[in-house]
């Protein structure tokens, strides 16, 4: 192997590193960026929401008639709502679970 392969696989592992630690390379600066957790948090909320709110809405217009919606439709938005919501409620429980668990550590 050459240098330049040991270095691309080199920069490969400390990508990958990088990425499971929870911070990312800037590509303009090459300096780190750490993640920002209310974001990713905010974001997944978000998510949550417009699904909900996507769900809701095909189910108003399927009970007001409308033709151009069908019932898988909205058998399915609904399915992805709550599964999006239940994911949210448990990844909830951990949180309040590992703050309680770092509550009750002696210092």
């Amino acid at each position: 192997m050459d240098k330049s392969a040991i270095d691309s696989i080199l920069q490969q592992l400390q990508a990958t590193s990088a990425l499971a630690s929870g911070v990312k390379k800037n590509a303009n600066t090459d300096g780190v960026v750490k993640v920002d957790f209310a974001e990713k948090l905010e974001s997944a909320i978000n998510q949550v929401n417009t699904a909900h709110k996507k769900a809701d809405k095909l189910s108003e217009q399927f009970s007001s008639d409308q033709p151009n919606v069908d019932l898988h439709e909205v058998m399915i938005s609904l399915q992805k709502a709550n599964v999006s919501f239940q994911s949210m409620v448990q990844v909830r429980n951990k949180l309040v679970t590992a703050y309680q668990e770092i509550m009750n550590m002696q210092v």
